[in-house]
């Protein structure tokens, strides 16, 4: 009799196998029917696998196996298919005098009959290796694509291949190419160069393009189909003068809706040009100075169309309406400017510009808030990218800048988050919140309080800055710092 030991023991071997599934749980499996005595036997019938539940690991590895070969054999009679159709419609003899089998790396294979007289007269390889007459047996093996290869020895029957190849995909020509290159059937490989000269290809087919052309050894004449993508250096403009010519023209556009169509897609570029300049695949150089001197003639352009507004006598609604047009249209435009300063981490410099601006400042407190709040949008700009810690400025040049335009965003902010959609209203309070508390705490204090006040007024048509407003209350009043003259904090905690 087994000790209780040696049943503990099993019980523990058995649990642990069932819950690494290498065999099922009885109690999770149907019970077995009683026996039967009184029918007689049913006929044999081939058993099937019930669907387990909970299959075993072996299972589940039989299963993949399965999968897997099923797919291989899927594979390779599409395959098989593709290479037979082909052959339906080559030029081959009936009987010649190479046999000519292609062996793929899969076990799958072709043998077809050719003549050496082709192969010798178009390929310098099959030449060096048919040097003999008679009869000759050939086996290519590990070949990566049988189909192709079949392909390039129907090309070699051809007189016209550049007739032959018109209609077909960049990808097959590609590999066309690759056979060609690799056999030497020049003029295979000047058939397909030509080729991918002529046609148009899409992103992927350039990186595929690019990346076969520099794998392989071809003529001289491969360097003319990358034309379309290097620039010669004697013919090359730089990258900043044609960055200034389109910065000009989507600035001075005509059309409005063009020159925001524009806008978009300069901006997108460019931020791809600064996503790839962080793996040095970028070779487009931006100048500060060139986008600065675009911000300083919008500031000009600005400054003259409010001065002009506000001494506009109130008879002449139509020359007013048309400044008030120009205004909107120039802030529009150093919003698109200090977008791309920012993404381009170029703005630190233009914080200080723009907080310098009180003469602006004035103009602007003089004109009716649906055109202002055009103006005002530049601040929020920054005060959200000063949140996030996207530009780095000294604490003078951010008190300055909110000293100068934040009463100015407080007047305007009803309209901005009513006037259109590139405005998130969350995002503009989350960022003037982070702004002012980076400043020093006397200073919050009285941005802060001066906010409430306004905010008790004005209501949904005041930013929303609660969450600072809280953060410099528990600075000042729960938690007090100080610091001596070796630089170490003193926590008062007044809750306690």
């Amino acid at each position: 009799m087994a000790s209780p030991n040696n049943n503990k023991s099993k019980n523990q071997l058995v649990s642990t196998m069932i819950k690494q599934g290498f065999i099922s749980n009885p109690y999770l499996s149907p019970s077995p029917s009683p026996p039967r005595t009184s029918n007689p036997p049913s006929p044999i019938q081939i058993p099937t696998r019930p669907s387990n539940p909970s299959p075993t690991l072996f299972e589940m590895m039989s299963e993949e196996q399965t999968r897997e070969s099923k797919h291989s054999l899927e594979s390779r009679y599409r395959t098989q298919e593709r290479v037979s159709r082909v052959l339906a419609d080559a030029p081959f003899p009936a009987v010649g005098d190479v046999r000519l089998t292609i062996a793929a790396r899969d076990g799958f294979k072709v043998s077809m009959d050719v003549h050496r007289r082709v192969l010798v007269g178009r390929s310098r390889f099959f030449a060096d290796k048919l040097q003999r007459n008679g009869s000759h047996s050939v086996e290519i093996l590990d070949c990566d694509d049988v189909e192709v290869y079949v392909e390039t020895l129907v090309l070699m029957y051809c007189d016209d291949l550049k007739k032959r190849l018109m209609g077909e995909n960049v990808n097959k020509v590609l590999g066309l190419l690759k056979i060609s290159s690799a056999i030497t059937f020049d003029d295979g490989v000047l058939a397909c160069l030509e080729y991918l000269e002529a046609v148009p290809w899409s992103q992927q087919e350039e990186e595929q393009v690019v990346s076969h052309l520099s794998q392989l050894q071809l003529p001289d004449s491969a360097a003319d189909i990358l034309q379309r993508l290097v620039a010669e250096p004697s013919t090359s403009s730089r990258s900043d003068d044609i960055l200034q010519r389109l910065l000009t023209g989507v600035l001075h556009a005509k059309d409005d809706k063009a020159r925001k169509e524009m806008k978009k897609v300069i901006s997108r570029l460019l931020r791809e040009n600064t996503s790839n300049s962080s793996s040095h695949e970028s070779n487009l150089d931006i100048s500060r100075d060139t986008l600065y001197h675009f911000c300083h003639r919008c500031l000009t352009s600005l400054i003259l169309s409010l001065s002009e507004a506000t001494s506009v006598d109130d008879n002449k609604q139509q020359d007013r309406g048309v400044l008030m047009g120009e205004i909107a249209r120039e802030a529009d435009n150093l919003q698109w400017l200090v977008d791309i300063l920012i993404d381009r981490k170029m703005g630190d410099e233009f914080v200080k510009l723009w907080a310098e601006q009180k003469e602006l400042s004035i103009l602007h407190s003089k004109i009716p808030t649906m055109y202002g709040h055009e103006i005002s949008k530049i601040t929020a700009q920054l005060c959200i990218a000063i949140g996030r810690g996207n530009l780095l400025v000294p604490k003078d040049v951010r008190y300055c800048l909110l000293s100068t335009w934040l009463e100015s965003l407080y007047d305007d902010f009803g309209w901005m988050k009513r006037a259109g959609r590139s405005i998130d209203k969350k995002l503009v309070e989350e960022g003037l919140g982070q702004t002012i508390l980076t400043l020093p705490l006397a200073q919050q204090q009285t941005i802060l309080l001066n906010w409430f006040d306004r905010f008790l007024n004005k209501g949904d048509d005041c930013p929303n800055i609660q969450r600072a407003f809280e953060v410099w209350w528990r600075r000042s009043f729960v938690k007090q710092y100080t610091v001596d003259s070796q630089l170490q904090l003193a926590i008062f905690d007044y809750t306690e």
